[in-house]
């Protein structure tokens, strides 16, 4: 049995939410791809002591990977990533050769080139739907073709069932080389309490020999948050040094105050006193009428805005959508109790972010960042189980990290761009519209 720490790449890293997953787990998360600057920028504050490369996936090489961070000949471990899976027409053609399916196409490669003994795929849920299923195929039949077995009931996880007060649903494969033994998936820990009445009755549940209990509720991840309406300052910037409340068990893990057996993650060092990623919103009277007369766990019928229920679990976090693809910001919950759309901390406890992780300084970035990663919490569940497969016995590490600079977190996409010696055009701008005149942001 080994005792150094397992390595790990992340394709299509984002602001890091499965980094953080897989390190929390034991994985020491060597290296990480992104195209985009800004999300490779917070990643690197996040993550300061590994490498992140600002690049397509369809232009990086495995010798790169390798050579420009600390893996260089070491074996790999595990691959693991979400390609964006968008040519789904399936008619007259086999799907890679769709080009919009090429980012998957060139997940493959790397994962073949980099030769892990595990590798993970992330995806969205509909995948598992209709014709969809064909792709799904093709990408088994692809792995099996080159040395590698797949686990064929793949399976969509719920990070509900993980310990996460959130409703998410993601597809998972998993895969790994033919000379080793296939990874279980997880089983899951935690039950919404109202989605299912029998877990109220009994306290506890048990699946083969994992006990559930019920899910932390959005309650449980805000309740010792500040009160962001006592703070002017956070009309003009994300944070403040404010007073906490009484913790629940969940948001006494996310503030650090205390760990689970199964957390390696390292310690980073931040002042627990500082309440970040809290932007406020300036809403109208109207609206604030809207949401204060919205129902728990209903949508305000104007914006279209879902009313959490604080006993309950929050709806699927989204990101919405770049410019290219209509600059749609997807709906933001309204907070139980105040009349107004939740801050990124406030999406980022419900995704189970801790609250010394630190998103882009804007809510348009800061909500993209979380509606697009996977929450740790899931990612960590699946991760544990590719350890036990791996048979490392681990200890919690003991060092403290230090985060990188916050100037990080506030780059435009020309100062990320610029950071990283990109194309400042890598991702398309987007356009927002004031005194009737369009600006770039």
């Amino acid at each position: 049995m080994r005792e150094q720490r397992p390595i790990a790449v992340d394709l299509f890293a984002g602001a890091g939410g499965m980094t953080l997953g897989f390190e929390q787990a034991g994985f020491d998360v060597l290296a990480s791809v992104e195209i985009d600057p800004i999300h490779c920028a917070t990643h690197e504050f996040n993550f300061p002591f590994w490498s992140v490369f600002c690049k397509s996936v369809e232009e990086i090489t495995s010798q790169e990977i390798r050579e420009n961070s600390s893996i260089g000949e070491q074996e790999i471990d595990v691959v693991f990533g979400g390609p964006p899976c968008q040519g789904f027409s399936l008619i007259g053609k086999r799907c890679f050769d769709d080009p919009r399916n090429s980012l998957v196409f060139h997940y493959i490669r790397l994962v073949l080139e980099l030769n892990p003994k595990f590798f993970v795929i992330e995806n969205v849920k509909g995948m598992t739907a209709g014709k969809h299923q064909e792709f799904i195929a093709e990408i088994i039949n692809k792995f099996e073709s080159n040395g590698y077995k797949i686990r064929h009931k793949y399976q969509v996880l719920n990070a509900a069932h993980f310990g996460v007060p959130q409703n998410r649903e993601r597809l998972f494969i998993l895969g790994c080389r033919h000379d080793l033994e296939l990874p279980n998936y997880p089983v899951p820990i935690t039950q919404p309490a109202k989605q299912n009445k029998s877990a109220l009755a009994s306290a506890t549940l048990k699946t083969r020999d994992t006990e559930i209990t019920l899910s932390p509720t959005v309650w449980d991840a805000l309740q010792d948050l500040p009160e962001i309406e006592k703070y002017s300052e956070l009309y003009k910037r994300d944070w403040v040094v404010a007073d906490f409340g009484k913790p629940s068990d969940y948001s006494r893990l996310l503030r650090g105050l205390g760990s689970t057996d199964n957390d390696y993650s390292y310690q980073r060092q931040y002042n627990s006193r500082t309440l970040t990623s809290s932007l406020r919103t300036k809403h109208n009277l109207e609206s604030i009428t809207r949401f204060a007369a919205t129902p728990y766990g209903k949508t305000e019928k104007i914006s279209r805005f879902h009313k959490l229920d604080p006993q309950g679990i929050c709806n699927t976090l989204r990101a919405g959508t770049p410019s290219n693809r209509g600059a749609f910001t997807s709906p933001r919950p309204i907070h139980p109790f105040v009349p107004r759309c939740i801050t990124v901390r406030e999406a980022a406890r419900l995704h189970s972010y801790p609250d010394w992780f630190r998103f882009h300084v804007t809510k348009w970035h800061g909500f993209r960042q979380i509606g697009n990663s996977v929450p740790p919490l899931l990612a960590k569940a699946v991760a544990l189980e590719i350890i036990k497969s791996l048979n490392i016995k681990l200890d919690q590490p003991t060092k403290i990290k230090h985060l990188e600079s916050n100037i990080l977190l506030s780059f435009d996409m020309r100062e990320a761009a610029k950071y990283f010696a990109v194309n400042p055009h890598i991702i398309e701008p987007r356009l927002r519209k004031s005194n009737n005149r369009s600006q770039l942001v």
